[in-house]
C-alpha cells in the first residue's frame, strides 16, 4: 500500500471566480514542517493570529477546478462553509493517529488495544 500525500476533496458550496465560474473539486496535499512554521513569519498573521489559516490551506491546496493557482486571495473568498470543510480536512489529514499497543484485559482476559500516550511516557 503507497503512502498517501494528497486527498481529493469536493467543497459544499464552491468557489465562484470572477466569470461565475463555480470549481468545487480540488486536492489537498499533507502539510510538511514548512506550512506549520513559515507563515508564522507573515506580518498578516502576526497582526492577526487568525490568518494564519488562510496561509496554510493556501500552501497545501494544489488544485482547486481550473482554477490556475490557489492563494491567499482565493481562500479569503470562500463561503465559510467550504472554509469549515477546508480546515477539518486539513486537521483529519495532517493529524496522527493514536498509537496502541495490543494488550490482554486483566479483569475479563479478552484482547484489547491499549493507547500510547507520549507525552506521559516515563513518568
Amino acid at each position: 500500500m503507497a503512502f498517501q500525500t494528497e486527498f481529493e476533496f469536493t467543497l459544499p458550496r464552491g468557489f465562484v471566480d470572477m466569470n461565475g465560474n463555480v470549481h468545487r473539486e480540488g486536492i489537498m496535499r499533507l502539510a510538511n514542517a514548512g506550512d506549520e512554521i513559515l507563515p508564522m513569519r507573515d506580518p498578516r498573521v502576526q497582526q492577526n493570529p487568525g490568518y494564519l489559516t488562510i496561509i496554510l490551506l493556501a500552501r497545501v491546496i494544489t488544485k482547486l477546478g481550473s482554477l490556475p493557482t490557489v492563494d491567499t486571495n482565493v481562500i479569503e473568498k470562500l463561503y465559510t462553509m467550504d472554509l469549515a470543510y477546508l480546515q477539518d480536512l486539513y486537521q483529519r489529514i495532517n493529524t496522527m493517529d493514536v498509537p496502541s499497543y495490543k494488550g490482554v484485559c486483566p479483569h475479563c482476559g479478552q484482547q484489547i488495544d491499549i493507547p500510547v500516550n507520549f507525552m506521559e511516557a516515563g513518568l
